[in-house]
């Protein structure tokens, strides 16, 4: 069978690939293929510029030059070579490491060095430092600016509907009201919290062999320094060095940069499922689309399919990052390779995760609120005066205001004659009396607008 995006067993690889091809060029099996050659090169570099070694004289420019270009320009056609050569070798490592071997057997001067290529190294040394830099890179290339534009968008409707007033509900029941900028204000100040700490997640790795002693390497060179080259080598990555390993990094990073994301998603999997609801209520008018069906036999439906897919990716990215997070820092002894299967799924889980935050940004873009509906829902919702009232009776002692409020009010419907009635037979103050018979639930929003105009204060 021919294979195209028609015939791919992921949707991501299929119906969604389009929306996803900066993260398939990072985490598909060419990208790993890719950040393995990049590692291996910067080692073999190392070795060359780190003057306690003598073995691989000082690099001239060209030299650096094209080791460089063999990372850059790596190709699908050069990914193709290396997995020919793994179907001889059934190792993926070993399969790069030959493939450069064979780049450097072209170069005069770099020949006579090829076999220092994984020089002391164990194939985790390299699978774990291209798995480091995939993961930087995708979060910062790919989900953060994703991020971005979701904070950036919602910062935006809290300003501007910041006034809006919207009727609150607690256990579905109607309750004091807030205004619809604020509730989306909550989502930003939520959001930004759980960035900073995707943010802070300190990628990590280890060069340091087969058990983390750097065994071989003291065999061959027992006076040099390796934990130092070992560390510059890391740093030098831009990554964070681990100095106590098994044969394995063990992966706490990721799995606390999968809870990091977790976390993010189940935020944006709560606004999603809200603001269904508020499409649901009318409270969102959804804008038309020229030409688009929303059912197959009911004509008139608009269906909110973004957040909708939004929360459906959002679980499957979470059931994906959970299991990652739980089963990787976890390896028989020194080393067993069940991480490395789980690994291959990084992608799988990340892509999830862009995947479901478009859908939100979609959504947001065919959503505008319909202040009628809003006004309309908080007019025949007097009720909830009635926390209003009975805390000033309170105040100005008043015998058991919460249960004659309670008598009112508790399971009912009424209109402003009725909060008119019972406020007028109130023991109060003029003033007081004229304040309560002023207030409107529109009105009674608290410090919600304020709220909802200084989110961009909470970076």
């Amino acid at each position: 069978m021919n294979r195209n995006h028609l015939t791919a067993l992921s949707p991501l690889d299929g119906r969604y690939a389009s929306r996803l091809d900066g993260m398939a060029e990072l985490c598909s099996e060419a990208g790993l293929i890719r950040h393995r050659v990049i590692v291996e090169i910067a080692w073999f570099k190392a070795l060359a510029e780190w003057a306690d070694f003598e073995p691989v004289p000082q690099l001239s420019a060209s030299d650096r030059a094209f080791l460089d270009q063999l990372g850059t320009e790596f190709s699908t056609d050069d990914a193709e070579a290396v997995k020919q050569i793994e179907k001889t070798t059934n190792h993926d490592v070993k399969a790069v490491e030959y493939w450069l071997k064979q780049k450097l057997a072209e170069r005069p001067g770099l020949a006579e060095h090829r076999e220092l290529i994984h020089f002391a190294c164990t194939s985790e040394d390299i699978n774990n430092l291209a798995w480091a830099l995939i993961l930087r890179q995708a979060v910062t290339t790919q989900l953060d600016p994703l991020l971005a534009e979701l904070d950036r968008r919602l910062e935006a409707m809290a300003i501007d509907h910041a006034g809006l007033s919207m009727l609150s509900r607690t256990h579905g029941q109607t309750a004091s009201p807030t205004t619809l900028g604020k509730e989306l204000a909550n989502v930003v100040f939520r959001l930004r919290r759980q960035r900073r700490q995707l943010a802070s997640v300190e990628i990590s790795g280890k060069i340091n062999g087969a058990v983390g002693n750097f065994n071989a390497h003291l065999a061959a060179c027992p006076e040099l320094d390796w934990p130092e080259l070992a560390r510059r080598l890391v740093e030098d990555l831009g990554l964070v060095w681990n100095p106590y390993t098994t044969q394995i990094e063990p992966h706490d990073m990721i799995a606390e940069l999968a809870h990091a994301l977790v976390r993010i998603n189940t935020v944006l999997l709560d606004f999603a499922r809200d603001a269904w609801g508020y499409v649901s209520l009318g409270y969102f008018r959804q804008r038309l689309v020229e030409g688009e069906v929303g059912s197959s036999t009911m004509p008139h439906k608009v269906n909110p399919i973004d957040f909708e897919n939004g929360e459906g990716n959002l679980g499957l990215a979470n059931a994906l990052l959970e299991h990652l997070a739980a089963k990787l820092p976890i390896s028989r002894w020194q080393r067993d390779l069940t991480d490395s299967t789980v690994q291959r799924s990084l992608g799988s889980a990340l892509g999830y995760c862009a995947l479901g935050w478009q859908s939100i940004l979609k959504g947001l873009d065919r959503i505008d609120p319909d202040p009628e509906r809003l006004a309309s829902d908080l007019d025949q919702a007097w009720e909830v005066l009635g926390e209003a009232i009975q805390t000033v009776m309170r105040l100005h002692d008043i015998p058991e205001p919460y249960e004659k409020l309670k008598q009112l009010t508790r399971g009912r419907r009424i209109d402003r004659q009725a909060i008119a009635e019972f406020v007028a037979d109130l023991e109060l103050p003029d003033p007081v009396r004229k304040h309560l018979l002023a207030m409107t639930p529109a009105g009674y929003t608290g410090n919600a607008e304020a709220m909802a105009r200084a989110i961009s204060r909470y970076v």
